[in-house]
């Protein structure tokens, strides 16, 4: 999702479910006709529910078949290292992920009752069986022939000796025309910032282009088809690959160098600001859920905001707050990881011993503990937490529009729009916009709850009135 900050509480890509290869025997006829097909379900890992399905089919040798598919993920198609099937049972194990499901058929053999085991943990994981093959409904994904032309790019990053693999998308009639980069957010992503389902940045790209905008959109360093390593990058890392973009964009003969703007959602809504303070060529700025605050308060909301949901009391929230802070203030300290890690276990031990039942942070286990500190002190999260927008924002004198869902659980509006219209007037910029979307998330989807397990479940990608909110305030600010 672009680490899009899901990552920093809650990693979606956990399950990710890979290849698996088939053991495939025969079976009882009858038995094969009725477990033939879809079986869906929703994994729970924490707050995010993962869809997840096993398709059960035979071959021309009447021998069992099976794969499985998390197309939340774009997962689609993977195959199993192993099958056991018995009239009311079924099990999947899979060498490469270490993991498994065993099910328990209903009496009609519609329902799978079972549990997915991965890395110690196992989940309940209930599927439900259909004759038709499992697809997201996603009415707003683009399908060819477009109105415009796309053109696959590579763009080389001399500075940190990577390349980027990307799509230039541009109106078939007129031009030179103005551009926006679309800088994705937190988390491995590629160029669509593909997540649950979505394709956020393909629905924005169709839709400006059909607007008379060019778009350049590129998958991540370290992903995709981009090279590079992800897992040792920190934002500033990323500014470079899209300064590297602009720079390429620049020679593209179609392209108004005039205007060329920045488009960030979340941890891009920040890359955007930094490039943007460090060059005299960008147009214009649109800050999708972009912070306004230093990562470690952004993290700190949302944790808040989530316990919250999750039910805890106002004691447990403010212990699970204290407590957070004073792990990030001793990675800030500790710039050993070594150092670090035992002074964070210092302090998980504490809060247990002081918090019997365990709420927050203080009720991970031992493995959970040592997953958190490994991410914690990597160079991306020391880097994100200490990185200010307002250093950067207050050197922006180009136009800006600031764009948050007031539902959003990740960046809370009414703080990183404050603090974001804040740090433009303290740098003397009145050239700007900054809006909260009544009823949005953090994907700008007409939400309900704004909780994170909510995104997949809407079949909308991105509010209609938000494209073109975007798309109108581009053409206007140009035209002025």
């Amino acid at each position: 999702m672009k680490r899009t900050f899901i990552h920093l509480f809650q990693s979606v890509s956990l399950f990710f479910l890979v290849m698996m290869t088939i053991n495939g025997y025969s079976q009882n006829h009858e038995l094969l006709a009725k477990i033939s097909g879809s079986w869906s379900g929703t994994l729970k890992v924490g707050t995010v529910g993962l869809t997840m399905v096993i398709n059960i089919s035979t071959n021309e040798k009447d021998s069992l078949v099976v794969t499985i598919d998390s197309p939340d993920q774009g997962a689609l198609g993977f195959a199993t290292s192993k099958v056991l099937l018995s009239p009311d049972s079924i099990l999947i194990k899979s060498k490469v992920l270490a993991g498994s499901y065993r099910g328990a058929f209903g009496e009609d053999h519609s329902v799978l009752n079972g549990e997915w085991k991965q890395a110690g943990m196992a989940f309940p994981l209930i599927l439900h069986h259909s004759n038709e093959k499992y697809a997201l409904k996603r009415p707003q994904e683009p399908k060819p022939p477009y109105p415009y032309l796309e053109r696959e790019v590579t763009i080389r990053n001399e500075k940190a000796a990577t390349e980027l693999s990307g799509t230039l998308t541009l109106p078939k009639e007129g031009g030179p025309f103005p551009v926006v980069i679309l800088i994705t957010g937190s988390g491995p992503q590629n160029r669509n910032e593909e997540l649950l389902g979505h394709k956020p940045f393909l629905v924005l790209a169709d839709y400006l282009a059909r607007k008379g905008i060019a778009v350049l959109r590129c998958d991540d360093r370290g992903f995709g088809k981009s090279t590079g390593s992800f897992s040792t990058a920190t934002t500033l890392d990323f500014v470079t690959d899209v300064s590297a973009e602009v720079d390429f964009i620049k020679s593209q003969k179609e392209i108004d160098t005039t205007e060329i703007g920045l488009l960030g959602h979340s941890e891009g809504g920040l890359i955007a600001p930094i490039v943007a303070s460090q060059r005299k060529d960008i147009a214009y700025l649109v800050l999708l859920a972009g912070p306004g605050v230093t990562g470690e308060k952004i993290l700190l909301q949302q944790t808040a905001i989530l316990n919250k949901k999750a039910g805890f009391s106002d004691q447990e929230i403010e212990a699970d707050r204290q407590l957070r802070t004073k792990i990030y203030t001793a990675i800030n300290k500790n710039p050993d990881n070594e150092k670090a890690e035992q002074q964070i276990r210092k302090l998980f031990a504490a809060a247990k011993k002081k918090q019997k039942t365990g709420n927050g942070l203080a009720r991970l286990e031992d493995d959970q503990i040592r997953g958190f500190i490994k991410e914690s002190t990597s160079p991306w999260f020391r880097t994100f937490l200490v990185l200010d927008p307002l250093d950067y924002l207050s050197k922006v004198h180009c136009s800006l529009l600031a764009l948050n869902g007031s539902l959003d659980v990740q960046v809370p509006s009414k703080e990183n729009l404050a603090a974001i219209e804040k740090a433009l007037i303290f740098g003397g910029n009145s050239r700007y916009t900054v809006e909260e979307i009544p009823g949005a998330n953090h994907l700008f989807q007409e939400a309900k709850t704004g909780n994170i397990d909510e995104y997949k479940e809407i079949e909308e990608t991105m509010s209609p009135a938000v494209l073109e909110k975007i798309a109108g305030w581009i053409n206007k600010v140009r035209n002025q």
